[in-house]
Order: structure tokens, then C-alpha cells, then sequence
């Protein structure tokens, strides 16, 4: 896509499509995750979402002015599935732990779209909803504003880091996938004790533990930190 800006007011395309479908940003998005988790990002062309929309490439300049502003959509569409049904419970501790959860789970369904969208900052209506939403965690908990902001700031970054990782991982071929899973068996279990004394230790716990996304302990060990951050710690 090249850049071209379109009025909010013309973007609407009254006529369906080839496919019988009226356009809309919400197809476009939804087409162009279904693509991108089947073909990556070289999906994110106007000619392949054209095709699949049964619509002139060039219709989607009216919704979108260039690709980048299309991953930043796609991007959008992730926080927001992460918030969809979220509720508070007023428990600070509680309502990150489920945030943080809900927010990795949705980049590891769309694991292609994550790779390209888990690094962006997008300014959209989801993710200010979000960025609201966790600060008001945080500053109804009794965090003064200066700790909730760092706090926000590592609690963010530590769900997507691990998002895109195990994105990543989700993403692999079967075959790479296996030989990943291989290599605790192929390669570790085989160090000997006089070289490798805390691999030889703990080996069968390490690989069952390997095969899990390491988010979820993570997720606990920076709840405990923040808690022992609160201005409460030592009361």
C-alpha cells in the first residue's frame, strides 16, 4: 500500500463485494489475520487481501493508508480480544494475574500476527483502553502514580516479551518444533555430572518444566515483587 489519506466520511463502501459481503474495516482486519496466520507477512499485500475480499486492492485505501497502518490494526485487534469479557474484581493481585494471562493468550492464537504486532505501540482505541485499564489496577491497589507507571511498564513488556516468544515457538514448522523438543533428551540428558553437576541434578525436572511457556511462573514472580513494592509491604 502507498500512502494515501481517504476522509472518514467516504470510507464506507456501500456495494458487497464479489464474495457478497459489504466492506468494512472489521472484514479487512479479520481477513487479513486469517491470511497472515496462513501465510505470514508477506499476506499483508493488497493484491492477496483484494483477492481474498472479492474487492478492488485499491477499495482498502479507504479504510487503510498504507500496510503499516493495517498492522497496527491487526495489532489493535489483539489487545482488544484480550480484554473482551475482562472484568475487575478490585483485587489488584488478582485482576493483573488474569490481564496478563488473558493478554499472552491472545497473541499465542494469532501466533503469526504476534510476531509481526507484539513489539508495536499502536494508539488505538484497544490499547488505551488497556493502558486504562491496567493503570487503574494499579492505582486503585494503593500503588502511588510514579510506582504504578514502572510497574505498568515491566508488567507490560514481560507479557508481550513472552508472547512473542512463544509466538515464536508456536510458529515453527512441526518439524523444527520436534527437533526443539528433542534436544532436552538428545542433548542434556546426556552431560555428564563431573562437567555439568547442576544439569546431571535436576535434568527430569528441567524437562518436563521446558516444555511449558516459562509466563505463567514469571507472571507470579513479578506479582510477589510488586506486592512487596506496595505501600502496605510492612504493615
Amino acid at each position: 500500500m502507498s500512502e494515501r489519506v481517504v476522509p472518514e466520511g467516504s470510507r464506507q463502501r456501500s456495494r458487497p463485494t464479489k464474495h457478497g459481503a459489504v466492506l468494512s474495516e472489521r472484514l479487512i482486519v479479520d481477513t487479513a489475520l486469517r491470511l497472515v496466520e496462513q501465510h505470514g507477512a508477506k499476506a499483508l499485500s493488497v493484491r492477496r487481501l483484494g483477492a481474498a475480499l472479492g474487492a478492488d486492492p485499491t477499495s482498502l485505501y479507504r479504510y487503510f493508508r498504507n500496510t503499516d497502518a493495517l498492522l497496527l490494526a491487526l495489532a489493535d485487534e489483539l489487545i482488544g480480544r484480550a480484554q473482551e469479557g475482562w472484568t475487575a474484581t478490585g483485587n489488584w493481585r488478582e485482576d493483573l494475574r488474569s490481564m496478563g494471562r488473558r493478554i499472552h493468550a491472545s497473541y499465542l492464537a494469532q501466533p503469526q500476527a504476534a510476531l509481526l504486532a507484539a513489539h508495536r505501540t499502536t494508539g488505538r482505541p484497544h490499547e488505551t483502553r488497556a493502558v486504562e485499564k491496567i493503570l487503574g489496577i494499579l492505582r486503585d491497589g494503593g500503588f502511588p502514580d510514579a510506582l504504578a507507571v514502572r510497574i505498568y511498564h515491566a508488567f507490560v513488556d514481560q507479557s508481550l516479551a513472552f508472547a512473542a516468544q512463544d509466538a515464536a515457538a508456536a510458529a515453527l514448522p512441526p518439524s523444527a518444533a520436534a527437533a526443539d523438543a528433542e534436544v532436552w533428551h538428545a542433548a542434556y540428558s546426556r552431560l555428564p555430572a563431573d562437567t555439568h553437576p547442576h544439569i546431571a541434578a535436576t535434568y527430569p525436572l528441567l524437562a518436563v518444566d521446558m516444555r511449558d511457556s516459562g509466563y505463567p511462573f514469571a507472571l507470579e514472580l513479578m506479582l510477589v515483587a510488586a506486592a512487596a513494592l506496595h505501600p502496605d509491604a510492612g504493615r
